[in-house]
């Protein structure tokens, strides 16, 4: 659910109780595994974890004026949300976390960077903490800036009609001329 608190303090004092110690432990294991540049704040109405515009000035190229996500933590309707930014933009990191998260045994609900879960227990903290120290500021410009010059996939051409073929092609009778032709079949 989106929040429009200002501070990551005011995020946390709108949770639940329950909530709250989950999203707290989560928050405590990244910020002790944060890597040195990033920086901790609100952004898109939950607590973000970013490279800040003081070291990487060009932002989110979605939105310039924010700055580049690397992390965020959510507390949603029916769920805790952890968006792993970092794994969307290291195929490598993205494989040995979910390597590790088998190892584990816990059974992740995950997207391509969102991890979902309900309980504290349902998410490998070990495997978070090494997947945020494993990407350095430096590591993830340069993946994020490859990611964006990466050429973008081509779509298929469209079939085409050839023009002859068109210019051949007798017009669908309507409906009424259809209804016409049979009633003078009968009547013949």
């Amino acid at each position: 659910m989106h929040s429009d608190a200002k501070t990551v303090a005011r995020y946390l004092a709108e949770l639940s109780g329950e909530r709250r110690e989950i999203v707290s432990a989560v928050r405590k294991v990244i910020l002790a595994n944060l890597g040195r540049g990033y920086e901790e704040g609100m952004q898109c109405g939950m607590i973000g974890y970013y490279v800040p515009h003081s070291v990487y000035p060009k932002g989110y190229h979605v939105d310039p004026r924010q700055p580049l996500p690397f992390a965020c933590l959510a507390s949603q309707k029916n769920h805790i949300s952890l968006y792993l930014n970092c794994l969307y933009m290291d195929p490598k990191s993205a494989k040995a976390f979910q390597r590790e998260c088998a190892a584990s045994g816990k059974k992740l609900n995950m997207g391509k960077s969102c991890i979902r879960f309900k309980k504290l227990d349902d998410l490998p903290l070990a495997v978070v903490a090494k997947a945020i120290q494993r990407i350095s500021v430096k590591k993830f410009i340069i993946g994020y800036e490859a990611a964006l010059a990466a050429p973008r996939k081509k779509l298929a051409p469209a079939r085409t009609v050839k023009a002859k073929a068109v210019k051949d092609a007798k017009p669908k009778p309507t409906a009424m001329a259809v209804r016409k032709k049979r009633a003078a079949r009968q009547t013949n």
